[in-house]
């Protein structure tokens, strides 16, 4: 459900992705037309409507076509990928989160995978990388040797994602990796993919999707519990922020309430007295037949 929405044309009139420090405070806009970062501070955590504009780094000198950045864990580290050097550049900040401390150390080509690079993230340890494609249309995933060290990074496989979107343009995962989500101006959607084993692309199966309110979406961000979603998009130089029900909670409440259904048995025949029933759903036996019908409701 879509809440508010917070502008930052002021500042970058080609937005091509957000992201945001651990604990929701600062918000990051990476600007294709200025080529820079753009930081924000917020007064309340994962808020859009209390950011307020602080400060920028330029980025020009590594790349003038930026398309996604990410950090690592603790904020020390910020990368950069871009479709004029079609490679992931690394920085080192000397205050953590703090653009205006970052300083160029290193990169990493990923011309042989794709030559159009839009998405960049890595997972909760920095061992793997995944840069997402325009040009296959495919999330290309990468092994580091050493944690968010993108010199140590080698090709490992890769997932398409062309039947559902044939322009992603960002990618991010849930925090154990069983969830990636992919962002497109194809559909101007968010495509959900679950992973049976987490972080490892190979075991993605597509799920659903939902459409956004920017006709040329390029960025999205989740808080960290995943109640929030946030997308950029460069039609109106815009962050829209969304709330996001928990439909796979309920589901486990109905599925939990129907398990536990009871029948007071009278006798043989096995009939008697549905208990424990959630509201809204009615159950009968008769000749060996268990129905159960209605819709549960479920609060929350």
């Amino acid at each position: 459900t879509l809440v508010q929405d917070f502008s930052v044309a002021a500042q970058e009139t080609l937005p091509a992705d957000i992201r945001f420090n651990n604990d929701g405070t600062k918000m990051y806009i990476l600007g294709d037309s200025g080529n820079d970062v753009n930081e924000y501070n917020l007064t309340i955590a994962f808020d859009v409507s209390t950011a307020t504009y602080t400060q920028n780094f330029l980025i020009n000198g590594e790349e003038s076509f930026a398309q996604s950045m990410a950090f690592n864990s603790d904020g020390t580290k910020m990368y950069i990928i871009g479709h004029s050097g079609d490679d992931v550049n690394e920085y080192s900040l000397a205050t953590a989160f703090d653009v205006s401390s970052a300083t160029y150390t290193q990169s990493f080509a990923i011309v042989t995978q794709d030559t159009v690079p839009r998405g960049l993230t890595f997972n909760n340890d920095g061992t793997k990388m995944y840069i997402l494609g325009d040009t296959d249309n495919d999330v290309n995933e990468y092994n580091l040797t050493i944690a968010f060290d993108v010199s140590t990074a080698t090709y490992a496989q890769n997932f398409s994602t062309a039947t559902e979107e044939i322009s992603p343009q960002e990618i991010v995962f849930n925090r154990d990796g069983t969830k990636m989500f992919v962002v497109g101006i194809t559909g101007d959607a968010v495509y959900q993919y679950n992973l049976t084993t987490g972080f490892d692309v190979s075991t993605a199966t597509y799920v659903q999707n939902v459409s956004v309110d920017d006709g040329n979406p390029t960025g999205l961000a989740f808080n960290n519990d995943g109640t929030k979603l946030f997308v950029v998009g460069s039609n109106s130089d815009r962050v829209y922020e969304y709330n996001i029900d928990s439909p796979a909670v309920q589901s486990v409440a109905q599925n939990s309430a129907i398990t536990n259904i009871t029948f007071n048995t009278t006798g043989a025949a096995g009939i008697g007295t549905a208990t424990n029933l959630p509201d809204g759903v009615t159950a009968s036996w008769s000749n060996n037949v268990l129905t159960i019908s209605g819709t549960p409701t479920v609060s929350g």
